[in-house]
């Protein structure tokens, strides 16, 4: 299905048939990427005296709990909610769900041990004035982004000059395959948060960053139309499906 979507002023042709999902599908059990020493997501019949709720059991259907952690556990969409005393949940970031878009390649650099996402290895990428959204996927890019177990791994991270430029780029949304913009252990600094989220000048109450993404190696580097999927719950961070859209026409 052809839609036209209106979007920075700029009339856009996209085919609703052909998605492209860049999230990680959440499961029970160790299969689940995982980070930040917790365990893993956990699905279960419920139990309500002798009544078990599974069909596997004699119920008549499955009634299941999922007990998850969304920032540890998989994609996940969160708000300068996560950082401030203030409640400031996702649902509320967003007056729409479809954005301009660009998806880029990164092979971080290593300095001091680590491996960072400095201000040179994304500002070319940013030549056009009508992206909204930047996904970030780091180089090496393989399938196991999709099972891996990052806790202790020091993953790479964008440094505070990095997320300091897109916030005055005016990316509305960022989107990475790591499990946090920032260093796993760094003193609860949380640099990059701050600068993307502008938490020393203006907050940005609007702007959103989505961790635990996988891009497919088919997905080449391009512009898109983002569309985000965001689980309907008041809080901090949720279970989200960001999905692209290749872009047919312009105008």
């Amino acid at each position: 299905m052809i839609a036209v979507l209106r979007i920075a002023d700029k009339q856009i042709e996209i085919d609703l048939d052909q998605p492209l999902d860049i999230s990680i599908p959440m499961q029970s059990g160790p299969e689940n990427p995982n980070a930040w020493y917790v365990g893993h997501p956990e699905f279960k019949p419920v139990v309500l005296d002798d009544w078990v709720g599974a069909v596997q059991e004699g119920a008549a259907v499955n009634f299941t709990s999922m007990q998850i952690i969304p920032h540890a556990q998989g994609t996940h969409t969160e708000t300068l909610g996560h950082i401030t005393a203030e409640p400031a949940n996702v649902n509320r970031a967003f007056h729409r769900y479809f954005y301009r878009a660009s998806l880029i390649s990164v092979k971080p650099e290593t300095k001091g041990g680590d491996q960072i996402i400095d201000l040179h290895l994304i500002q070319d990428h940013l030549k056009d004035p009508d992206v909204e959204a930047l996904v970030i996927r780091t180089l090496p890019n393989d399938s196991t982004k999709r099972t891996r177990q990052y806790s202790h791994t020091n993953w790479p991270y964008l440094t505070k000059a990095a997320a300091a430029y897109l916030c005055r780029k005016g990316i509305q949304h960022l989107l990475i395959d790591t499990p946090s913009v920032d260093r796993e252990e760094d003193g609860g600094k949380l640099e990059a948060h701050r600068a993307f989220w502008d938490m020393d000048g203006i907050p940005r109450e609007h702007a959103t960053i989505t961790e635990f993404i996988y891009a497919d190696e088919s997905i080449k580097d391009d512009h898109y139309v983002l569309e985000m999927q965001l689980a309907n719950i008041e809080a901090d961070a949720v279970p989200s499906r960001p999905v692209l859209y290749r872009i047919k026409s312009i105008s």
